[in-house]
C-alpha cells in the first residue's frame, strides 16, 4: 500500500540528548562571522529539517525574507525531501532523507537549521544543531516529556555561551496586540487576578492521516506518517495544538502553576491514540485557578470558538482570541485590535527576528525559557489527565521518564 501523508498548510508538520557535546566544541566549528555578527546584507543559508506541509510552508517564508537561501533539506521520507528540493532549487547532494538525515545535513555548510519535524524529535535535533555550531529556528512545542524539555532549555542556555541564536517561533509572542495587553496587564490594568479561562476549540484537523493511523501498530513507517495522531511523536492534542492557548495563559500568569488536575478521552475519533478533549484545572499561586479545555471535533456551531483566553481581575478583564480581538475591559480600558493573519504575520516577524539576532550577533535567546515553561505546563496536565489525579509542579520537574515512540525497523 502507499502511505497517504498529510501535505497541506493545515496540519503542521512539526532529543536523545547529545551526551558530552560541550559549548567549547561548538564554539570551536563557529567562523568569526557567526560569532560577531554577519556582514550587513548577507544571506543566511539554512537547513530545513522536516518537508512536510508545514515546513514547505515555512521555507517558503524564509525565502520571501530575503535574507535567506535554503541550502539543505532533511526528512524522513525520500519524496518529501524530492519535492521540497525541487521547489527550492536545493543541490542533489544537499538532500537528506532517513531518521539521521539531519545529521549528514549538519555536516555541509549551513549557518543555522529550521526544525519542522514532528515534535518528539525537536531536542535531539536542536542539541545536534548547536553542537554543530548551527543557529537554530524551531517550531513549538519544543518537545513531548520533561527530559526533552530540560534538553532544549540546556540548548538555549550552550547557544547563548557559544555565540548561536536560538529562537522558538510562537506566533502569539510576536503579535503586538498580545505583547501590549499583557504588558499593562503585568502592570496591574486588571489589578488582583481572581481566575482564568484557557480554551482551544476546533474540529478534527488529522483526517488525511487516518488512511496511514490504521496501518500504525505493524508498520513504523505509517506510524511516523500519522505522527499528529500519535501520542509519543506528537505529546498529544494538549501539548502538540493546545500548548497555543496555555503558552498565553502561561505568558499572563508569569509564573509555573502549583500543581494541576483533570480529565479527558478519546470521544469520537477512532484512529491513533490521542485523545479529542481535555479539561484541565491549572492552579496558580494565590490559590488563582485556570480552567483549560479543548475538543478535537465538531462542535456544532457553538461559540466561543478558536484559541481563547480571558483572565479575570479585580478592576477588569483581558480577554485574547487567535486570530480574533485583543482587549481589556474595565477601569484601564484598552482597545487593542484584530490580527487575522496571525498564523504567518507571526512566523513573518520571528523569521525577521532570527536573522535580525543573527546578523547583530544577538544571542541572548529570551524565548527558550518561557517556551520551555509553557511546555512544561502542557506535560503537567496532560500527566493530570491521564492519572486522574492532582499532579504536582514540582514533582512533575522529578520526572526523568523518556518517552519511546518504538520506531524499530525504520530507516537511518
Amino acid at each position: 500500500m502507499t502511505i497517504r501523508r498529510e501535505t497541506s498548510d493545515s496540519s503542521v508538520s512539526r532529543r536523545s540528548f547529545i551526551a558530552g557535546a560541550s559549548v567549547a566544541t561548538a564554539a570551536t566549528v563557529l567562523q568569526a562571522k557567526t560569532v560577531f555578527g554577519y556582514q550587513a546584507n548577507s544571506k543566511v543559508s539554512i537547513g530545513l529539517i522536516g518537508c512536510g506541509g508545514r515546513g514547505t510552508w515555512i521555507a517558503n517564508l524564509f525565502k520571501e525574507h530575503g535574507g535567506y537561501e535554503l541550502a539543505a533539506v532533511a526528512d524522513y521520507f525520500e519524496d518529501r525531501v524530492k519535492a521540497c528540493g525541487d521547489k527550492f532549487g536545493v543541490d542533489g547532494a544537499n538532500r537528506f532523507s532517513g531518521l539521521k538525515g539531519y545529521e549528514r545535513m549538519l555536516e555541509k555548510k549551513v549557518d543555522a537549521i529550521v526544525i519542522e519535524s514532528p515534535p518528539y524529535f525537536h531536542p535531539e535535533q536542536a542539541a545536534a544543531g548547536v553542537a554543530a555550531g548551527k543557529h537554530v529556528y524551531v517550531a513549538k512545542p519544543v518537545a513531548v516529556d520533561v527530559p526533552g524539555c530540560k534538553s532544549i532549555e540546556q540548548s538555549g542556555v550552550d547557544a547563548s555561551k557559544a555565540g548561536l541564536c536560538f529562537l522558538v517561533d510562537f506566533q502569539t509572542r510576536a503579535d503586538q496586540y498580545y505583547m501590549e495587553a499583557i504588558r499593562r496587564v503585568h502592570e496591574g490594568a486588571i489589578g488582583k487576578f481572581a481566575f482564568g479561562e484557557s480554551t482551544y476549540h476546533a474540529g478534527i484537523p488529522w483526517e488525511r492521516q487516518k488512511e496511514a493511523a490504521l496501518e500504525a501498530a505493524t508498520n513504523p513507517e505509517a506510524k511516523l506518517a500519522a505522527w499528529g495522531v500519535d501520542q509519543v511523536l506528537s505529546g498529544d492534542i494538549i501539548t502538540e495544538q493546545n500548548i497555543h492557548t496555555i503558552d498565553v495563559a502561561s505568558w499572563i500568569m508569569n509564573a509555573a502553576p502549583v500543581c494541576a488536575y483533570g480529565t479527558g478521552g478519546r470521544m469520537v475519533r477512532d484512529y491513533g491514540n490521542c485523545w479529542d478533549t481535555f479539561s484541565i484545572t491549572f492552579v496558580y499561586p494565590d490559590n488563582v485557578g485556570i480552567a483549560f479545555s479543548s475538543r478535537q471535533f465538531n462542535g456544532h456551531g457553538s461559540q466561543p470558538d478558536g484559541i481563547r483566553n480571558r483572565m479575570f481581575g479585580v478592576d477588569g478583564v483581558l480577554e485574547t482570541a487567535y486570530g480574533g480581538d485583543t482587549l481589556i475591559r474595565g477601569t484601564n480600558f484598552y482597545r487593542g485590535g484584530k490580527s487575522p493573519a496571525i498564523y504567518k504575520e507571526g512566523a513573518v516577524t520571528n523569521i525577521a527576528t532570527f536573522h535580525k539576532s543573527i546578523q547583530e550577533g544577538d544571542t541572548k535567546n529570551p524565548t527558550v525559557a518561557p517556551s520551555v515553561r509553557s511546555n512544561l505546563v502542557t506535560i503537567l496536565g496532560r500527566t493530570a489527565a491521564y492519572k486522574g489525579e492532582v499532579v504536582r509542579w514540582d514533582d512533575l520537574l522529578k520526572c526523568d521518564e523518556k518517552l519511546d515512540p518504538k520506531l524499530e525497523g525504520l530507516k537511518s
